[in-house]
């Protein structure tokens, strides 16, 4: 089956060595907690919010040996007031899993964003 999986992390500054640190952070929790090789992975959507500019979040996750995974990276929309500094993924997978044994990870202050779902 294919499952998506989110996830965010607010980074602690518009710098190239924190986005790098807070996405492999981000990206290994997601892959361990749902127990994902990168062979499970189909593709995965990296944002980020217009106020980091530094660094490419999915330099991270070739870094950890996403070389042959689709990756891409945006900018999410501006929205007033909104929480600074996150990094937000979609990850495509195929797993067993059912939807409702799917990890999302959200860390640091991003877990505001979705209380509902962040584990």
């Amino acid at each position: 089956m294919v499952r998506a999986i989110r996830g965010a992390i607010q980074v602690g500054a518009n710098d190239r060595d924190s986005i790098i640190e807070g996405t492999t952070e981000l990206v290994a929790q997601i892959m361990a907690r749902n127990e994902l090789t990168t062979d499970d992975v189909i593709s995965v959507l990296f944002t980020a919010t217009p106020d980091l500019t530094a660094e490419f979040p999915a330099l991270a996750a070739r870094k950890l040996g996403f070389h042959d995974v689709p990756l891409i990276c945006t900018t999410e929309i501006d929205v007033p007031g909104a929480l600074p500094r996150v990094v937000r993924l979609m990850a495509h997978v195929e797993t067993d899993r059912p939807r409702a044994a799917i990890q999302h990870v959200y860390l640091r202050g991003a877990v505001a964003l979705r209380q509902d779902i962040a584990q």
